[in-house]
């Protein structure tokens, strides 16, 4: 089953301005949307896999610059057991 075959949802989810700024300009650069971006990643990181190839770590990083991104997993609250 493809991501893009099955129902969607409309969802609004607040976060950070600059990281979704990092997303928005990711997903932009990967041609997705945004919703496809975040199916991605959560799906990979369900599956204890990278998301993101080294190439797209360094693009990642060069945006977190420009949108001013400093946040870090580390700030994430309640994830870890």
């Amino acid at each position: 089953m493809n991501v893009a075959d099955g129902e969607k949802t409309q969802t609004g989810v607040r976060m950070s301005t600059p990281l979704l700024k990092v997303l928005r300009a990711l997903a932009d650069y990967r041609d997705l949307s945004l919703g496809e971006l975040i199916e991605g990643v959560v799906l990979h990181a369900l599956e204890n896999k990278a998301p993101f190839s080294k190439d797209t770590l360094k693009v990642i990083a060069q945006l977190k610059d420009v949108y001013g991104l400093e946040l870090t997993s580390a700030d994430v609250a309640g994830l870890k057991d």
